[in-house]
């Protein structure tokens, strides 16, 4: 399989599904066939000290099939869209420039729409506006703040919690910095991306099934010591749920049990309801993807025969 297109473009792969999905299982089996090398696509598989409750593939499957931006932040740390967007084009453009192709394997798709159209020219972070912004929350409160933002971007509040303290700041920031609003500057769109991109997207095709493997895999996350996992994130003194880490599926869960608001069976409940809630985000944005070849994941074997089928066809 060549590395570049007929049109003399580097070639790359997505590789997309819900959660639960088997896209790992899949993007490993395409690392044994095909010269790729992978690259996480997923906003929980960045945090270092979150391995099971996020599924993150085990240290055999990552000796059998490196993943690249693994374990690059601390739960403490946040991590955007745009700097996905960076840090994924420095490792696409390493892999091909090795005369190997990029897989991009996970189901973030905000983080695929980012990296596929480019993002709108935000301004860059500016201490000083976000000093005075966290001074006026630490004054008014920021219900206050998001009530001010409901004035200045009415689109953006709508969409944004005023528990979510990260978001509006930045979108507070924006109109500060800018003059304009966080709604009127990302309807503009960034540099495309400069590959050419086969996509594909596996899934059960009965939404029980899904359903199924999400509970039997939360089921196995417990067994397998998430509450553990847990416990030693709720220890840190600097971790709390307005993060996006503790806000991750699962954890944020597990985290109102170790604060005792609720008991361990409807912590369960609650996790597999949760993650059967992302399964739905992430399916009602794959349906409206363009370009996409579908695969059922309850035929493991058969959906790797398509994947190299799709890419033999496309082969210049």
């Amino acid at each position: 399989m060549s590395e570049t297109s007929k049109a003399g473009r580097p070639k790359a792969i997505f590789l997309m599904g819900p959660t639960a999905s088997g896209k790992t299982a899949l993007a490993m089996a395409l690392r044994q066939r095909l010269p790729v090398e992978l690259i996480s696509v997923d906003s929980a598989l960045i945090y270092r000290g979150m391995d099971i409750g996020t599924a993150k593939p085990s240290a055999e499957e990552l000796r059998l099939a490196p993943h690249r931006l693994l374990d690059i932040r601390d739960p403490a740390e946040a991590y955007s869209a745009a700097e996905f967007r960076r840090d994924a084009l420095v490792e696409m453009a390493e892999i091909t420039q090795r005369g190997r192709i990029p897989l991009l394997v996970g189901g973030t798709m905000l983080y695929y729409k980012a990296l596929l159209e480019g993002l709108s020219p935000l301004p860059p972070a500016d201490p000083e506006v976000r000093q005075r912004i966290e001074q006026m929350a630490s004054e008014r409160g920021w219900d206050a703040l998001h009530r001010q933002l409901c004035e200045i971007d009415p689109t953006a509040a709508n969409r944004i919690h005023p528990n979510d303290p990260q978001r509006l700041s930045r979108a507070l920031e924006v109109f500060f910095i800018s003059g304009n609003t966080l709604t009127e500057l990302t309807k503009t769109s960034g540099e495309a991306l400069s590959y050419d991109v086969t996509q594909f997207a596996i899934a059960p095709l009965e939404r029980e099934q899904l359903h199924q493997r999400i509970e039997q895999r939360f089921m196995q996350m417990l067994a397998s010591g998430f509450e553990t996992e847990a416990r030693a994130l709720f220890a840190r003194e600097d971790l709390h749920t307005d993060l996006p880490s503790i806000r991750c599926v699962g954890y944020r869960q597990m985290w109102s049990y170790l604060a005792g608001e609720i008991d361990y069976d409807d912590m369960v409940y609650r996790g597999i309801c949760a993650t059967r809630q992302l399964a739905k985000r992430q399916m009602t944005w794959l349906r409206g993807w363009d370009g996409v070849h579908w695969l059922n994941s309850e035929q493991p074997d058969a959906a790797l025969v398509r994947v190299l089928q799709v890419l033999d066809a496309n082969t210049g």
